[in-house]
C-alpha cells in the first residue's frame, strides 16, 4: 500500500516514497509508453512553435501528469507509477525541442539550409547524450542531495500525481483553456475573423509602433510566468519601440539622403519594422548575450560546487548503480559508457559523411567536434542539473552555457586558423547538442526527482526518457520546416547588383532556383554594408535583385532570439562581420541594468522581441497580478492552480491549432510540391465576412482594431474567470 504519511520534504534519512520499494506496481506498460510517446510528440511540436515565437519555453511535466491522470482512468483503474511514467517519457519533447530551438535555428542566419534529417540526428545525439550523462549523477544530485536540492518542478510533479491518485481530477481545467484557446485561434488564424495584430503608430512620435500578436499562447505563457518577469519583458518592448526607435528616427532625419550601416535605405524612409530588424535586432543580441554571460557568471559558484560533486560521484563509481532495492535501480554502468560513445561515434559519422551542404570539414576536426561535445557536454549536464535542483528548470541558464561553449569552440578554432563558413556550422553544431543535453539533463533531473518521491524505478524511467527524446526528434524538425515554410515571405525590393563581382558578405547559394514558374539565382547576404542580411532573388534578365525572400524563421512572427544570438557569437568570433557598434549599445544596457540592480535577461530578451510579442505576453500577467488580488494567504497561485492549468490549455491550443493552420497554409500553396488544398481554404470564410462587413456603413468590421482587442480582452475574461473559479 502506498505510504499515508508521505512527506516529499522529510529529510534523507526519514524520507519514505509513497511507493515503497517492496511494492510491485503496473509502470513500464504498453499504454503508458504509447501516450507519453504522444505527448511527446504534442508538447514537443508546440513547444517549437511557442519557443520561436515568443521566446520562452515553458515546462510540460505538470500539464502531461495532470492529462495522463485523466486519460488513463478512461482506459481503466491505472496505478501512480504508470501516470508517472507518462509523464516521464512526454516531458522529453519539451525539454529537447528547448535545446533545438535555441542553436539550430540559426543555420537559417548563417546562410545554411536547415534540413529535416540534420535536425532529427542532432536532437536525438543531444537528447540521448542528456540522459545517459545524467545518469551516473542521479545517485548524488537526487538521493544524496534531497534535502539541500528541491527540484521545484519534479516536486511538484510528484505532488500532482499524488493528489491524483488519491482522487484529485484537474484536468477539465486544461481542457477548457484548450476547447476555448482552440476556437478562438482557428477563428483568429484561419478564417481570418479579426486582425491578428491589432497597432497604433502615433504621429506626435516618428518611428514607435504599439501593436499586439493577440494570440491565446502568449496570454497563456504571461499568466504562466507571472507579473514581474511579463512586466520586465514588456519593459524592454517599451525601451526598443517607444525610446531607441524613434531617437534613431529623429537623429536619422539629419540625413534624408544617406543610408547609414547596417541598414540599406536612409532612415526617413523606414519603416518601424525596417528600423526594428535592421538596428533593433543587433543591439537586442549584444544585450541577450551579455545577460547570459553576466547570468553565468552569478551561478559560477553552483557550476563548480555541480562539477566538483558530480566528478567525486563519479569517482566513487557510479558503483552503486545497479543498486539491490527496486527504487535504487538505474541502467548498468557498462551501458552507460558504451552508449555514449556509440552516440559520439554517430556524430563523427554524420559529420564526416553527411556534412551541411556547404560546410564539409575534415576528419581530424570532426573528431576534435567529438571530443568537445564530450567535455562540455559532461560539464553542462552536470551544473544544469544541479542549478535545476537549486532553482528549477525555467529559470535554467541553458542559453548562457551554450553561448560559454560556443565562445570557447569558435576561440579555439580562430587559434587554428579555422574561419571558413564550414567551420561556422560545425560550432554551432558542436554548440547545438551541448544545448540540447544540458537542456534535457535538467528536464531529466526532475523526472527523477519526481521518480524519487514517488516510487518509481529509476532505470524503468530511463528507458522510457530515451524513447521520449525518440519520439519528439521526429516531430521537431518536421515543426521547424513548417514554420520556416509557411511563415515565409517574398517581398518585392529592387537592388542593382553584379553576381560576377559580389561584395564581401553576399554570396551565391543557388544558381537556378524556381519561384512562380520562373528562374531566379538564389544569393544570400551577411554582413554585406550594401545588401541588407538575408536571402535575395536575383533576375538575371534585369540585372538587380527583384525579391527578398524573408524566411519564416527569424521574421516578426518566429523571431528565435536565441538562435539568431547564437549565429550573432560565431559570426563575430570566426568572421569579424557584425555591427559591433550596435552590439555594444546592447551589452552597456544590460550592464546599466545590472548596476540598476534588476535581473537583465528578460529585459534583454523584451528589447529584441517585436513589441507585438511582448505586450501579448504582458497581459496575460496583468491578469495574473489580478487573479492574485485578494487571494494571499488564501489560495495562492501555484503551477497546479486553476488560472495555471486553465493558461497551460491557452498555450496547447495556440501551439497545436497554430501548427494545423500552417499545414493547411502549406498544403495550398502552389508552390509546394504536394499541394492538393484550393488556395486559403479556410480564409475564404473570413474573405466572405469581410467583404459583406465592407458594404455596411461601418466598413470592415473584421480587421477593425477595436474589434479584435476586444476579442482578446474577452479570452483574457475567461482566463480570469477560471483563476477565480476553484477547482472542484
Amino acid at each position: 500500500m502506498a505510504s499515508k504519511a508521505w512527506s516529499p520534504t522529510a529529510k534523507v534519512g526519514e524520507f519514505r516514497p509513497y511507493v515503497g520499494a517492496e511494492e510491485s506496481l503496473r509502470e513500464f506498460t504498453v499504454k503508458t509508453v504509447v501516450f507519453g510517446m504522444l505527448f511527446g510528440v504534442l508538447f514537443g511540436a508546440v513547444t517549437v512553435y511557442v519557443g520561436l515565437r515568443a521566446g520562452l519555453t515553458v515546462s510540460a511535466s505538470i500539464p502531461i501528469a495532470v492529462l495522463s491522470i485523466t486519460l488513463l482512468r478512461a482506459f481503466g483503474k491505472s496505478t501512480i507509477l504508470e501516470n508517472n511514467m507518462v509523464q516521464t517519457i512526454g516531458s522529453a519533447g519539451e525539454s529537447v525541442a528547448s535545446g533545438v530551438i535555441f542553436t539550430l535555428p540559426a543555420l537559417i542566419f548563417l546562410g545554411f539550409p536547415l534540413e529535416y534529417s540534420r535536425v532529427f540526428l542532432l536532437a536525438l545525439l543531444g537528447g540521448w547524450l542528456g540522459v545517459l550523462f545524467m545518469i551516473p549523477l542521479r545517485r548524488q544530485l537526487i538521493v544524496k542531495e534531497h534535502g539541500n536540492l528541491t527540484y521545484p518542478e519534479g516536486t511538484a510533479c510528484a505532488d500532482v500525481l499524488v493528489a491524483g491518485d488519491r482522487g484529485g481530477s484537474f484536468a477539465e481545467r486544461v481542457f477548457w483553456g484548450l476547447g476555448i484557446g482552440g476556437v478562438y485561434t482557428v477563428l483568429k488564424n484561419s478564417v481570418g475573423l479579426w486582425n491578428s495584430q491589432p497597432e497604433y503608430r502615433p504621429s506626435w512620435l516618428p518611428g514607435s509602433s504599439l501593436r499586439a500578436d493577440i494570440a491565446s499562447e502568449y496570454l497563456g505563457v504571461g499568466y504562466v510566468i507571472g507579473p514581474k518577469v511579463a512586466g520586465v519583458l514588456f519593459a524592454g518592448g517599451v525601451f526598443s519601440w517607444f525610446v531607441v526607435m524613434p531617437a534613431i528616427k529623429f537623429f536619422g532625419s539629419l540625413a534624408p539622403s544617406v543610408a547609414l550601416y547596417p541598414s540599406t535605405v536612409p532612415i526617413p524612409n523606414m519603416t518601424p519594422d525596417q528600423l526594428w530588424r535592421i538596428y533593433i535586432r543587433p543591439m537586442g543580441a549584444g544585450a541577450v548575450a551579455a545577460a547570459g554571460l553576466f547570468t553565468l557568471v552569478r551561478t559560477l559558484p553552483t557550476i563548480v560546487s555541480a562539477l566538483s560533486s558530480g566528478l567525486k560521484d563519479l569517482g566513487a563509481g557510479g558503483a552503486a548503480s545497479a543498486g539491490s532495492l527496486r527504487t535504487e535501480r538505474d541502467m548498468p554502468m557498462g551501458t552507460v559508457v558504451a552508449g555514449s560513445v556509440v552516440l559520439l561515434a554517430m556524430m563523427w559519422a554524420l559529420l564526416t559523411f553527411k556534412p551541411v551542404p556547404g560546410a564539409e570539414t575534415g576528419m581530424f576536426s570532426n573528431v576534435m567536434a567529438a571530443v568537445f561535445v564530450v567535455v562540455f557536454g559532461f560539464l553542462f549536464v552536470t551544473v544544469s542539473s544541479r542549478i535545476c535542483g537549486i532553482i528549477g528548470t525555467s529559470a535554467n541558464p541553458v542559453s548562457g552555457m551554450t553561448i560559454a561553449t560556443l565562445m570557447a569552440t569558435c576561440a579555439m578554432f580562430l587559434v587554428l586558423h579555422w574561419t571558413g563558413a564550414a567551420y561556422s556550422a560545425l560550432a554551432l553544431t558542436i554548440g547545438g547538442v551541448v544545448c540540447i543535453a544540458s537542456a534535457n539533463a535538467g528536464a531529466t533531473s526532475q523526472d527523477l526527482k519526481t521518480g524519487f518521491l514517488v516510487g518509481a524505478t529509476p532505470v524503468r524511467q530511463q528507458i522510457g526518457l530515451v524513447l521520449g527524446v525518440m519520439a519528439s526528434a521526429l516531430v521537431i524538425g518536421l515543426t521547424l520546416i513548417l514554420m520556416n515554410t509557411a511563415l515565409a515571405q517574398f517581398v518585392p525590393a529592387q537592388i542593382p547588383v553584379d553576381p560576377a563581382h559580389l561584395t564581401a558578405g553576399v554570396q551565391v547559394e543557388q544558381q537556378n532556383f524556381e519561384h512562380n514558374g520562373k528562374s531566379y539565382v538564389l544569393l544570400n547576404a551577411i554582413g554585406s554594408r550594401e545588401i541588407p542580411d538575408g536571402k535575395f532573388l536575383y533576375d538575371p534578365s534585369t540585372k538587380q535583385i527583384e525579391i527578398q525572400w524573408i524566411q519564416g524563421i527569424g521574421s516578426d512572427k518566429a523571431a528565435a532570439p536565441q538562435a539568431r544570438l547564437m549565429a550573432t557569437v560565431i559570426n563575430g568570433i570566426l568572421n569579424q562581420r557584425l555591427p559591433w557598434r550596435l552590439v555594444l549599445l546592447g551589452v552597456f544596457l544590460v550592464v546599466a541594468i545590472e548596476l540598476l540592480g534588476v535581473r537583465s535577461l528578460a529585459f534583454a530578451v523584451g528589447s529584441y522581441l517585436s513589441i507585438a510579442t511582448t505586450l501579448a505576453i504582458f497581459t496575460g500577467g496583468v491578469v495574473r497580478w489580478l487573479a492574485e488580488r485578494g487571494t494571499a494567504g488564501e489560495s495562492a497561485e501555484s503551477e497546479v492552480s486553476p488560472g495555471s492549468l486553465y493558461a497551460t490549455g491557452l498555450i496547447a491550443a495556440g501551439g497545436v491549432f497554430g501548427l494545423l493552420g500552417m499545414v493547411l497554409v502549406v498544403l495550398g500553396d502552389p508552390n509546394f510540391k504536394y499541394h492538393f488544398l484550393p488556395e486559403n481554404v479556410l480564409g475564404r470564410g473570413g474573405e466572405w465576412l469581410a467583404n459583406l462587413t465592407a458594404k455596411s456603413s461601418f466598413g470592415d468590421v473584421t480587421q477593425s482594431n477595436l474589434v479584435a482587442v476586444a476579442m482578446f480582452l474577452l479570452l483574457a475574461i475567461t482566463l480570469y474567470k477560471s483563476a477565480r473559479t476553484k477547482l472542484k
